[in-house]
C-alpha cells in the first residue's frame, strides 16, 4: 500500500468554503472513482492554521495516476469547482508527498 499526504494551504477566510466542498462534494465524487481516502485535518494548535491536511491511500501508483486522472477529467467535478470557485479559488497551493509504510508501522 501507498499513502498520499495532501497538504492545501487555504485562502484566508475561506476555510469553511473548502471544507464543505470536500465533505459534501469531493468525497462523494471520489467513491464513485474509487479514491479512498485515509482521514482529513486541520491545525489546532500551530503556525499554519488554513491548512487542510488530508491522507489517501493507493494499491500502487499505476493504480493512482489511473483513478486521479479520471476524477481530475469528470465533468461532475469539473463542475463542481467551477461553482465553488466562482468568487475566487478555495487554495493558493498544495503540496503532495507519495509514503511507503516502514515494516513496523501500524499502517501498512
Amino acid at each position: 500500500m501507498l499513502y498520499e499526504l495532501r497538504t492545501y494551504r487555504g485562502v484566508q477566510g475561506r476555510m469553511p468554503e473548502l471544507l464543505s466542498r470536500f465533505e459534501k462534494r469531493t468525497i462523494p465524487i471520489w467513491k464513485k472513482h474509487g479514491i479512498r481516502p485515509v482521514g482529513f485535518w486541520t491545525t489546532v494548535i500551530g503556525e499554519y492554521n488554513n491548512h487542510v491536511y488530508y491522507m489517501l491511500v493507493w494499491e500502487s501508483l499505476a493504480e493512482r495516476e489511473k483513478k486521479w486522472n479520471t476524477f481530475m477529467a469528470d465533468p461532475e467535478w469539473l463542475a463542481c469547482r467551477a461553482e465553488t470557485e466562482k468568487n475566487g479559488p478555495l487554495i493558493h497551493g498544495l503540496s503532495s508527498q507519495i509514503l511507503e509504510p516502514t515494516s513496523f508501522s501500524a499502517m501498512q
